[in-house]
C-alpha cells in the first residue's frame, strides 16, 4: 500500500510537473492583441507599430514584406517594434517568432478608418434603407470588417472581444451600415485596400469614448479630468486623495476607541470622498475609451468617424468642447497628429421640449471643424423619413457624405464637392439682409420650392420668417415686419428639415447671424461689467411665460453658449420710470449653483429655490438710497417659483413678521405660484431689487431698493409696479475661469 501510494504521489506529482510546463510553455508564448489577425487591414504610408506579449527578456522578431524589426520584451512581459511606411496591396503574410511562431495569412495594405458613436453608428445594414439593393453587391476581398463587442472598464484593458472578417453577404448584415458605405466610398476612389473598425454602441454619451489625455487638453473640462485621475490609482491625484482619506478614517478610528473606552459619544466617520467612488455603468468618462479602443491603441490608422450626440443633446456648445476632447485624446493616444475626424450633424427630430435646444447642438457640431484641422461635418437634415424616428434608415449618402469629406480634407482630392454651402458673410441692405455663402458655385432648392426655414429679427429680438430669394450664390432675406434687421436665424427649430443645397445636392445646415444691440445700455452704464457674458435678458416690466406657469420666455438665451467654470454671477436691472429718471443697479457675487438654469428667473423648469445668505457682494446703482461698494456680511437671497408669506421663518436678523421683506416664508407646496427673485443687503433692511409674480406681465412686480409705497411691502409684494413702467431690461450675467 506505501509503495503504491508513493507511486501514486508521483504519478499525481508528474500530472503537476506536465501541467506546470504546459502553463509556462503557455505564458512563454509570443501573443499578440485581438487587433493583429489573419485577414486584417494595415495602414499604408505610415509607420505601423506592432506589440505584443511574451517571456520577459524573450528576443521578438516580426517580419513583412522584406522587413524583420527584433527587439526584446521588457520585464513587464510586453514588446513593441515598428514597420516603416508600406505601400498598399496584399494579400501578405506578417510572422512573429520568439519561442514560438504566429502566422498572419491574407494581410492587405490600405486604409484604416474607426468607425465610433451611439446607435446611428452601430445602425446595421440589415436594417438600412438601402439593404436590399445594396446586398448583391457587398462581397469585396479589398474592404475588412473588425467589430468590436460591447465592453465597458473602470481602467484600461488589453485585452477584447473581436476578430478580423471578410466583407461579403455572411459578415455584413451586422456591421455598421454608415461605416460600410463610407469604405465601400473610399475603396472605390482610391482603388486600395480598406479595414473598417466598428466601435459603437448605441445610447452612450460621449465621455465614456474619451480618454482622460483629452479630457486634460481642455481646460473647461478640467473637473471631468481631476474626477477621472481620482479614480486612476496609477495617478499621483488618486494616490494623494486615498492617503488624505485614510488617514482621517485612522484619526477617527483611534478617536473612537479612545471615547469607546472612556464611555464617550462616538461622532460619525468621514465622509467618504465622492470623486474615489469607482464608475457605475458604460455612461461615465472614459470606461468605453478603456474597453472598447484601448486595446487596439496605437494601432496606425488613418481616421475616425464619428456619429453621436443624441445622448448629449441639451449641452450645446459644451458639446463642442468634449468633442475637441474626443480627437485630440484619440490623436494622441494612436499618436497621430494629423488622424481625420469626420462627423455627422444630428438629423431633425421630434425631441420635445424646447424646439431650439437641438439648433443650439447643430451650432455646436459645426463649430468643432473651424477649429481643428482634419475634421468635418456631413449635414443629413435632408435624410429623413420620419421626423419622429431618431434613427433615419436612409444611411448611403451618410457614409458617402463622410467619405467625400476624408478623400478632400486627407487625401487632398480637392477637385472634389465635399462640403456643405456655408454663409460666408451677411449685410443689411436697407430692409433686406443679403446672406453670402461659399462652398457653393450656386444655390438651388431641393424641391424647387422657395428657400424656407428662414428667419429675420429687428432689434425687439422677435423673429419672422423671412420671404428669401436666391440669387447665385448670396439668399436676399426680407418681411415687411422688420424695418431694420438685425439678426438672422436658418433651420433654428428641431423638426426643421430644409430645402437649401448647392450644385452639388449637398445641404445646407443651422445657423444664425448678426446681434441684436442688447449690451449698449449695460457696457455705458456698467464699464467694470466687461468681462462678463450675458447669460439671459427680457423686459421685467412685462414678462412672458409659458402657458402652464413654468417657464420664462426670455428674449436672449445664451446658456447653451457658455462653457467654463462659473466664477460669477451678476445681475443688472435697467428700468424706465413713466415719470421719473432711469434707474440701474447692478449686483455680482459667486454663483448660487453651477447649473446655469439656477442662476436665471426660479420658474419652476429651472429648479432654482434659494433662501440664503451671501458674502463677498458687490452692488453698484444709481438709484437713491441704495448702499454701493462690497458688503462684508453680504446679502439675502430669496428665489423660488412658489407662493411665500410674511412670517421670518427664516430668522433673518430685523425682518418684519408681518409685511413682505428681506425675511419670508417660502410655501413650496404652492408650485408654481407667486414666485420672487428677490437679494438683500439685510444689514440695511434694504431690498437690493425685486422681481414677483413673473406670470402676471405687466401686472407683476418690479422695483430697486425698497418699496417707497406707504405702508408697503418692502419687497415689492403686491405693489403691481411693473406698469409705473415704460420698459427695462433683467440682464443676467457670468464670469467664467
Amino acid at each position: 500500500m506505501k509503495i503504491k501510494f508513493v507511486s501514486d504521489f508521483f504519478v499525481v506529482l508528474g500530472g503537476i510537473a506536465v501541467t506546470l510546463l504546459l502553463v509556462t510553455d503557455l505564458r512563454a508564448d509570443v501573443r499578440l492583441p485581438e487587433i493583429f489577425a489573419s485577414d486584417m487591414v494595415l495602414q499604408r504610408e505610415m509607420n505601423v507599430p506592432v506589440w505584443g506579449w511574451a517571456e520577459p527578456g524573450e528576443k521578438v522578431t516580426v517580419s513583412f514584406e522584406g522587413q524583420n524589426p527584433a527587439t526584446e520584451a521588457g520585464a513587464d512581459g510586453r514588446w513593441s517594434v515598428q514597420l516603416e511606411p508600406l505601400k498598399a496591396g496584399g494579400p501578405f503574410t506578417l510572422t512573429v517568432k520568439g519561442k514560438n511562431e504566429l502566422k498572419l495569412e491574407n494581410v492587405l495594405v490600405g486604409e484604416v478608418w474607426l468607425c465610433s458613436g451611439q446607435s446611428n453608428m452601430e445602425w446595421t445594414m440589415s436594417r438600412s434603407a438601402e439593404y436590399n439593393d445594396e446586398l448583391p453587391n457587398v462581397t469585396n476581398p479589398k474592404i475588412r470588417l473588425f467589430q468590436v463587442a460591447k465592453a465597458w472598464k473602470q481602467t484600461p484593458q488589453d485585452k477584447l472581444s473581436a476578430g478580423w472578417k471578410l466583407c461579403n453577404a455572411e459578415n455584413i448584415p451586422n456591421f455598421s451600415a454608415v461605416g460600410y458605405y463610407f469604405g465601400q466610398k473610399i475603396n472605390a476612389d482610391l482603388d486600395v485596400p480598406v479595414g473598417l473598425i466598428n466601435s459603437s454602441w448605441g445610447g452612450t454619451r460621449i465621455e465614456p469614448w474619451t480618454p482622460p489625455v483629452g479630457f486634460q487638453s481642455i481646460p473647461t473640462l478640467s473637473q471631468i479630468a481631476e474626477d477621472v485621475a481620482a479614480k486612476d490609482p496609477t495617478s499621483t491625484f488618486h494616490k494623494t486623495l486615498v492617503t488624505k482619506t485614510l488617514a482621517e478614517y485612522k484619526t477617527w478610528l483611534e478617536t473612537s476607541e479612545k471615547n469607546l473606552a472612556e464611555t464617550k459619544m462616538i461622532v460619525p466617520p468621514p465622509v467618504f470622498p465622492g470623486q474615489l467612488v469607482p464608475y457605475v455603468n458604460q455612461q461615465q468618462p472614459t470606461v468605453l475609451h478603456n474597453a472598447m479602443v484601448h486595446p487596439f491603441a496605437p494601432l496606425a490608422l488613418r481616421g475616425a468617424i464619428w456619429y453621436q450626440g443624441e445622448s448629449n443633446m441639451s449641452e450645446g456648445m459644451v458639446y463642442a468642447e468634449k468633442m475637441k476632447a474626443l480627437i485630440q485624446g484619440w490623436r494622441t493616444v494612436f499618436n497621430n497628429p494629423d488622424l481625420g475626424f469626420y462627423y455627422v450633424q444630428l438629423a431633425p427630430f421630434t425631441y420635445g421640449g424646447d424646439s431650439t435646444r437641438l439648433a443650439y447642438f447643430w451650432e455646436a457640431q459645426a463649430s468643432v471643424e473651424k477649429s481643428l484641422p482634419k475634421t468635418g461635418m456631413a449635414v443629413i437634415n435632408d435624410l429623413v423619413t420620419n421626423i419622429k424616428d431618431i434613427h433615419p434608415p436612409r444611411k448611403k449618402l451618410v457614409g458617402q457624405r463622410l467619405a467625400l469629406l476624408a478623400l478632400s480634407r486627407t487625401y487632398g482630392k480637392t477637385d472634389i464637392a465635399a462640403a456643405s454651402p456655408e454663409l460666408e458673410k451677411m449685410d443689411i441692405d436697407g430692409s433686406n439682409v443679403v446672406l453670402s455663402f461659399k462652398n457653393a458655385q450656386e444655390l438651388k432648392t431641393r424641391d424647387g420650392k422657395s428657400p424656407d426655414w428662414f428667419e429675420i429679427t429687428g432689434v425687439d429680438g422677435v423673429y419672422h420668417k423671412a420671404e428669401a430669394t436666391i440669387d447665385g450664390v448670396t439668399i436676399i432675406l426680407k418681411n415687411a415686419n422688420v424695418e431694420t434687421p438685425y439678426a438672422v436665424r436658418f433651420a433654428w427649430d428641431q423638426t426643421a428639415e430644409p430645402n437649401v443645397q448647392n450644385e452639388a445636392g449637398l445641404q445646407l445646415g443651422a445657423f444664425r447671424a448678426g446681434e441684436i444691440p442688447e449690451r449698449g445700455t449695460f457696457d455705458t452704464l456698467i464699464p467694470e461689467g466687461k468681462n462678463f457674458k450675458l447669460l439671459y435678458s427680457f423686459d421685467p416690466t412685462k414678462p412672458t411665460v409659458t402657458g402652464d406657469k413654468t417657464q420664462l420666455n426670455y428674449k436672449t438665451d445664451k446658456s447653451r453658449e457658455i462653457v467654463g467654470k462659473i466664477k460669477r454671477v451678476g445681475y443688472f436691472l435697467y428700468l424706465k420710470p413713466k415719470d421719473g429718471k432711469e434707474q440701474f443697479v447692478f449686483v455680482t457675487m459667486p454663483p448660487l449653483d453651477t447649473n446655469l438654469a439656477k442662476l436665471g428667473v426660479p420658474t419652476k423648469s429651472s429648479g432654482a429655490r434659494f433662501q440664503k445668505q451671501i458674502s463677498d457682494v458687490t452692488v453698484s446703482s444709481n438709484v437713491s438710497g441704495i448702499e454701493t461698494g462690497t458688503f462684508a456680511d453680504g446679502c439675502n437671497v430669496e428665489f423660488w417659483d412658489c407662493n411665500y408669506a410674511a412670517p421670518n421663518t427664516s430668522g433673518i436678523a430685523g425682518a418684519d413678521d408681518q409685511k413682505f421683506d428681506f425675511g419670508d416664508q417660502m410655501s413650496p407646496t404652492v408650485s408654481p405660484g407667486y414666485g420672487s427673485m428677490q437679494i438683500h443687503n439685510f444689514a440695511k433692511k434694504q431690498t437690493i431689487f425685486a422681481f414677483n409674480n413673473f406670470a402676471a406681465g405687466n401686472g407683476c412686480e418690479v422695483g430697486i431698493g425698497n418699496n417707497p409705497a406707504s405702508n408697503g411691502n418692502p419687497d415689492w409684494t403686491f405693489s403691481r409696479s411693473a406698469q409705473n413702467y415704460s420698459g427695462g431690461q433683467l440682464m443676467i450675467f457670468v464670469e467664467t475661469e
